[in-house]
């Protein structure tokens, strides 16, 4: 017997009047880009994350690539992250013109391993993301701590890992300076086609990032 890995036809059926009525409502409103469901999303996205801003974009690739910009990485830098993962963690380092360096992974959860990772910072190196895999936290505690002594930011990729919890009951994307989600359709919450959207507890970044995904302009078009 043949047993699909994901059934998203199924996933959807259940949900069929309610997302076709908000569709209704999308139409007749013409709110297409952001507006007020969108805030709306983003405040109970945060909330869930147990974060204080959530600001939607465009995909969890550009998530990503928001945050990383958000920290001034650029030509130059390192970001230190685990080579298990999606091709997106390392190509938005690579993508700023910044060195992705790879710190191999604990065999037993698939995610990076903090033994490892003082060996790996040098003085070019800007951030580490850790990746949050098959609904298990990085072991956060040690990777917070090495970050903070080193005065370095912590980027979580928590594409996969939307309500996971750490061993103390914080939520991915809620440790470190900012957590990376995406709504790809096979994601833990997917949506109708691409979607992602960042999360933080720190306002000046949280309003940095809002300006980034509008291309700088604030007010708008400015």
């Amino acid at each position: 017997m043949g047993v699909p890995l994901l059934d998203l036809k199924a996933h959807h059926d259940p949900l069929h009047k309610e997302v076709m009525a908000a569709l209704e409502q999308t139409l007749r409103s013409q709110a297409f880009i952001l507006g007020p469901d969108v805030a709306k999303l983003e405040e109970r996205v945060a909330a869930y994350c147990q974060s204080k801003f959530g600001i939607g974009v465009s995909s969890g690739t550009d998530a990503l690539l928001l945050a990383l910009m958000a920290i001034g990485v650029g030509p130059g830098d390192e970001v230190i992250t685990t080579p298990y993962s999606f091709f997106a963690t390392a190509g938005a380092v690579a993508r700023l013109g910044a060195k992705p360096v790879f710190v191999d992974i604990d065999p037993k959860t698939y995610n990076l391993d903090p033994s490892r990772l003082a060996k790996a910072v040098t003085s070019k190196t800007r951030a580490i993301i850790p990746v949050h895999l098959y609904g298990q936290c990085a072991d956060m505690a040690p990777i917070l701590e090495l970050a903070r002594s080193n005065n370095l930011k912590v980027i979580e990729d928590a594409a996969q890992a939307i309500g996971a919890e750490y061993s103390d009951g914080r939520r991915a994307g809620s440790m470190g300076t900012i957590g990376c989600l995406s709504f790809f359709p096979s994601k833990n919450l997917g949506c109708l086609g691409d979607g992602g959207m960042v999360v933080t507890n720190d306002q000046n970044l949280a309003d940095r990032m809002k300006v980034l995904r509008v291309h700088g302009g604030k007010p708008k078009y400015y």
